[in-house]
């Protein structure tokens, strides 16, 4: 099982917790319903208000304007504080909590009313709300909302008619309720906001630290200015891996790649949240990069211009494969300067032998001469004449002297192992980086042929007919395994060390890098033939690998 990330270094200062956070956020949200809860809870007391008291001072100035005494008065009426209606109007006030009542003659002057300034003024009906104006003049009751000042308070209001004993209207009745003001109509509604907040904060805290819980042991005990340094810190170490990292889930889908793998496998800038299939990575490459063995060691990934090894690990959770972490490296130089340097090792192994046989074969014509026996010198001396010959052969053929050593070595190897190595056409010298790629390509294909068999011909032609230089080597072995041939390119796993079991792979990563290319023709039990050819000039580096090859 992975272990858990280990939790950054905490900053300096406190900073708030998941838990912190969203109870703030909670109780901010609470704390907006409530004003939402409050603004509707005031409107709607409001209104309820302006239902109750307008049926209420209707109702009083229904019964004033029904009394006995007032119309008695209103048929002479007399502006005046002493007014008989006065009394009836106070009493009606104060039995029914009015905020005013205020009565008219016929023409709406005011006879009587709580307020003393307003007698003999005109009643206003115009509706303070901007609302349908009082038709009381007309004999029709009202009720709406009415300042009895300019400068007065919105008061709910109703006016009456007063009518006679025939019918005919002789004055008007008005009472008034003053509205209640915000802080009150608020103070009001203190008690239910209150055991809402209540409730509602109690249910926040209670929630928030649940979902903290909850959350938290989904990212591992760690806070989310934790997560975000993880984030960042593993995006700096992709960044600054020289080797590709590509990780992918158990569906295939890519949920992380650094710039390299990019590179190594062509991938496009937005790879991540998509499959290996929707991303058009071949199939060999998605069988190495998520195929069903757990582990890849080594693994060579198909490329036409370089060798790419992958090294695969899967990911484990509680005892299940959640996907896999895989690394990539390009190893086209190293595994060529691996390669020089073998074969520089070999060529100077080659040349210490020499010089150890040629000193032995001195000593030996020495020994003959002092014993007189001089005809077996001479039978030794044509024996060693015929050997240095072959290596003159190969040396007259081949005009590079990189390339020329390394036949030379490659002969003398062979015949250790009973093997025949033969020289074919010619080829004169070449440039530096050109004979470099063709001790690498030439090494590497007589290496493999040798390796296929225990006795039989090798043969390299060489050639440049046409100004690129054409190199095949045949042998009379078991021939390719793979099926096609041309896979033997594209397919192993390195298990040999020091460079080997990617031969073949650096071999066609060279002839490509050129603007070559190399091919292979088998039959089994017939042996393999082995073409490349390679141009003069290096062309431009294709860097692209496993996508639409």
């Amino acid at each position: 099982m992975t272990e858990p990330p280990a939790t950054p270094t905490r900053g300096w200062g406190r900073r708030s917790t998941l838990a912190g956070q969203a109870l703030a956020l909670q109780l901010g949200v609470v704390a907006l319903v409530l004003v939402a809860v409050a603004a509707v809870s005031v409107t709607q007391s409001l209104a309820a208000f302006t239902r109750t008291e307008s049926r209420r001072v209707l109702a009083v100035a229904e019964d004033v304007a029904v009394d006995g005494v007032v119309r008695q008065a209103l048929r002479a009426p007399t502006v005046s504080p002493r007014n008989p209606v006065t009394a009836v109007a106070d009493g009606a006030r104060a039995v029914s909590g009015a905020t005013a009542v205020v009565v008219t003659d016929a023409d709406l002057t005011v006879v009587t009313a709580t307020d003393l300034a307003l007698v003999g003024t005109p009643l206003s009906t115009a509706d303070a709300d901007g609302g349908e104006p009082s038709r009381v003049a007309e004999g029709r009751s009202w009720t709406g909302y009415l300042r009895l000042t300019p400068d007065g308070p919105l008061a709910v209001a109703a006016q009456v008619p007063v009518l006679a004993t025939d019918g005919r209207q002789i004055g008007a009745v008005a009472v008034t309720s003053n509205l209640p003001n915000a802080l009150t109509r608020l103070a009001a509604s203190a008690p239910d906001l209150l055991t809402y907040l209540g409730l509602a904060s109690a249910l926040g805290v209670v929630g928030s630290l649940l979902l903290a819980r909850r959350v938290k042991r989904q990212t591992l005990g760690l806070e989310p200015r934790e997560i975000t340094a993880l984030v960042q810190q593993r995006e700096a170490m992709l960044l600054g891996i020289r080797e590709g990292v590509l990780g992918v889930d158990a569906d295939g889908r890519v949920v992380l790649v650094n710039d390299t793998a990019r590179e190594l496998l062509g991938l496009p800038e937005r790879s991540v949240g998509r499959t290996l299939t929707e991303l058009g990575v071949d199939p060999d490459v998605r069988e190495v990069l998520s195929g069903p063995d757990r582990t890849a060691e080594d693994a060579v990934i198909p490329r036409a211009d370089a060798v790419v090894v992958a090294n695969r690990r899967p990911f484990v959770v509680d005892g299940t494969v959640r996907g896999w972490v895989t690394t990539l490296r390009d190893r086209t130089e190293l595994a060529a300067l691996q390669r020089e340097l073998g074969t520089t090792r070999g060529t100077t192994e080659t040349l210490r032998a020499q010089a150890h046989e040629f000193s032995n074969r001195l000593h030996t014509i020495s020994g003959l001469i002092e014993i007189g026996e001089y005809d077996e010198v001479v039978r030794y001396v044509g024996t060693l004449q015929g050997s240095a010959e072959d290596d003159a052969a190969v040396t007259g053929r081949v005009g590079d002297p990189s390339l020329a050593a390394l036949l030379v070595a490659k002969a003398r190897l062979a015949r250790e192992r009973g093997v025949v190595l033969e020289v074919t056409g010619s080829l004169g010298r070449v440039s530096d980086d050109l004979s470099a790629d063709l001790v690498t390509v030439v090494g590497n294909l007589v290496d493999n042929a040798l390796d296929a068999l225990t006795g039989g011909t090798v043969t390299v032609d060489l050639a440049d007919p046409d100004g690129d230089v054409h190199v095949e080597v045949s042998d009379d072995g078991p021939g390719v395994s793979t099926d096609p041939p041309d896979a033997v390119f594209g397919r192993g796993v390195s298990t040999k060390g020091d460079g080997r079991g990617i031969g073949l792979a650096l071999v066609r990563a060279v002839c490509v890098r050129r603007g070559g290319e190399v091919a292979v023709t088998s039959r089994s039990g017939e042996g393999a033939v082995f073409t490349a050819r390679l141009p003069r000039e290096r062309t431009a580096d294709d860097r692209r690998v496993g996508v639409g090859r």
